[in-house]
């Protein structure tokens, strides 16, 4: 039956009715499990091969990514155990020059150094299809963040898989609610679910959804080797996160959509952008100083670095100095605020911004 997406983000992974049981069991907190006898004796073992709640978030978001996922202790642990046990030397990885910092910083100090080709291109089509000859694995971002572009994904798996090459979509800002790379021919989706799919800012957790099974086999196994696993009460809230993931994903949309009409209407806002999915508006303030003045000013949004939250949050980005954007660019992640009151809010931090940008008495 196909089901809407609140419907399915509300019953995703949850199991079947039981007499006098939670809707959602509670968190399994085990290092060691009883096992007597031989080592496949029993279904759990030990803790860092494999978890009931694990099990249980990974079974709905396999149900809204429309593959097998794997999860993982953070975004950059889950995009870490797509890159680096795949790409051995001679091997060659296409990959956005605009993309997160983590994952440039993969390429850069991880795998071009044992051998790796890698070739950093924009966030665009052509460039990426420039790029695909004698490609092994493609990573894209789309929407970027960033700056927001957005790419075909359908298209893009195609001419990937044409030369060769594998492709992996990061789709954290998107969210399976807004996008489904694996329905449009993608090898793989991560996501960092300390984002939307969490939504309330209090965890980490990452996720990659594998086409195929012996691509899933192959992240657990890396998992495993490596630790990179996720704590038992994270994975639960994150379940017990998706049951509002619809309803909050669409009051963010809307809230975004009437916050990027207003700065839009603003002659001292520029570069506005907003996807049309997602939580995310980019826009440019005259400088530094402008930008850090509205941060400071406004009230409901605060200064964080991060995004997907149900609170606003927005940060200069070219702080950090790992993105090429203007010194005023801002990120302003939206939340389920009433517009209204956001509108009001960010409308007066600009003000103030901007009196204070003039000096007083001028």
């Amino acid at each position: 039956m196909d089901r809407g997406p609140s419907t399915r983000a509300v019953h995703a992974g949850l199991p079947e009715p039981a007499q006098g049981e939670p809707f959602l069991p509670g968190p399994v907190l085990a290092a060691p499990y009883h096992l007597a006898g031989p080592a496949d004796a029993a279904r759990f073992g030990y803790g860092r091969y494999d978890n009931p709640t694990w099990e249980g978030l990974e079974a709905a978001l396999g149900e809204l990514e429309g593959g097998e996922v794997v999860s993982f202790a953070s975004g950059m642990a889950a995009a870490a155990a797509v890159l680096v046990p795949a790409l051995t030397p001679g091997d060659v990885l296409v990959a956005p020059s605009d993309a997160y910092p983590g994952v440039r910083q993969i390429a850069e100090r991880q795998l071009q150094p044992r051998g790796v080709e890698v070739r950093f291109v924009p966030t665009d089509e052509a460039a990426v299809r420039d790029a695909l000859d004698g490609a092994t694995l493609v990573w894209v971002e789309t929407p970027s963040n960033p700056r927001l572009d957005v790419l075909d994904v359908a298209a893009l798996a195609r001419d990937a898989h044409a030369a060769g090459a594998r492709l992996a979509v990061d789709n954290t800002l998107a969210t399976p609610l807004g996008q489904r790379p694996l329905d449009l021919g993608a090898d793989l989706s991560m996501a960092s679910a300390t984002k939307a799919i969490s939504g309330h800012s209090d965890l980490l957790l990452g996720y990659v959804a594998a086409r195929e099974g012996a691509d899933a086999a192959a992240l657990r196994s890396w998992r495993t080797l490596t630790g990179a696993i996720p704590g038992p009460f994270e994975a639960w809230l994150a379940h017990r996160s998706l049951a509002t993931l619809a309803v909050r994903v669409e009051r963010q949309a809307v809230n975004a959509a009437a916050v990027a009409e207003f700065l839009r209407g603003r002659d001292d806002v520029t570069g506005v952008r907003w996807p049309g999915v997602g939580c995310v508006v980019s826009f440019e303030l005259d400088g530094a100083g402008r930008a850090q003045a509205f941060l400071a000013a406004a009230r409901l949004v605060a200064e964080a670095t991060s995004f997907g939250g149900v609170h606003s949050s927005a940060e200069r980005r070219a702080r950090w100095g790992t993105d090429a954007v203007p010194e005023g660019f801002v990120r302003l992640s939206v939340g389920i605020e009433d517009a209204a009151d956001l509108l009001a809010d960010i409308g007066a931090g600009l003000d103030a911004a901007g009196r204070e940008a003039v000096g007083p008495g001028a």
